[in-house]
């Protein structure tokens, strides 16, 4: 987000993993009181905020595509098991949202019609004007292609001005090294496109960062499980680090 954008509306997408909607204390893949909290700060953020919201959920709590192929299974196979995970992961925010007052659409890239709309950018587009929260599910209805490229991908289509990518697991941001492994890594507040690829910076994937890039879409990245971290994220706080 930068100088230029201020003033006008806010046309923002959040990326989730899939870990963030699962329990840590147990082993339950979608933990109610997890999806409950995220959904309550996206709604507090998208009532209180002129911006229009779009969020991309993960699947990784459920199933791992890379997780089947290196058992052996087909990749395409696995990834599209990944992206059925997915599915479940938006309707459960979905749902969660709606709990809050928050009107939401779910549009999935793979043809669901029972369960979720078909995605169709200009539909995301209207969705987003009239105020809806729009989830994007099953990533961009391929294999081989990470979410985290999907969120790039969607937020390039939807002409986002911001691409919010949401951690967990306590690393707030870009660090010169793992924090977790490494106690005297380093968080970048700021850091070129050219630097996480140069520096092999683990932010997003390779495809995700370049296709970022190369469309002049800036990304947040912030601990997306410290109370109160959306809202800032989305009004255009310092918070964790700014890739651009």
């Amino acid at each position: 987000m930068t100088d230029d954008t201020v003033g006008q509306r806010q046309r923002i997408v959040l990326k989730l993993s899939g870990e963030a909607l699962a329990s840590s204390a147990s082993d339950e893949t979608i933990d109610a009181a997890a999806v409950e909290q995220l959904a309550r700060e996206i709604a507090e953020t998208r009532d209180s905020l002129d911006l229009e919201l779009a969020v991309m959920v993960g699947g990784g709590n459920i199933w791992r595509g890379t997780t089947g192929a290196g058992a052996g299974m087909d990749r395409a196979t696995s990834d599209t098991m990944g992206m059925l995970g997915t599915v479940i992961n938006a309707l459960a925010l979905q749902d969660a949202l709606e709990q809050h007052g928050q009107a939401t659409r779910v549009l999935s890239a793979v043809q669901m019609a029972e369960v979720a709309e078909p995605y169709i950018r200009r539909r995301a587009i209207r969705h987003l004007e009239k105020g809806r929260v729009v989830v994007f599910a099953a990533g961009m209805g391929n294999p081989y292609f990470t979410t985290d490229t999907s969120a790039a991908l969607r937020a390039a289509e939807i002409e986002a001005v911001l691409l919010c990518k949401g951690t967990h697991g306590g690393v707030d941001g870009v660090y010169s090294a793992d924090p977790r492994l490494d106690p005297t890594a380093t968080r970048y507040d700021e850091v070129s496109f050219m630097e996480v690829v140069s520096k092999d910076l683990r932010v997003m994937d390779l495809t995700a960062i370049t296709f970022c890039k190369d469309n002049g879409l800036p990304i947040r990245v912030f601990d997306l499980m410290e109370p109160g971290n959306i809202r800032k994220a989305l009004s255009g706080e310092s918070i964790g680090t700014l890739v651009r």
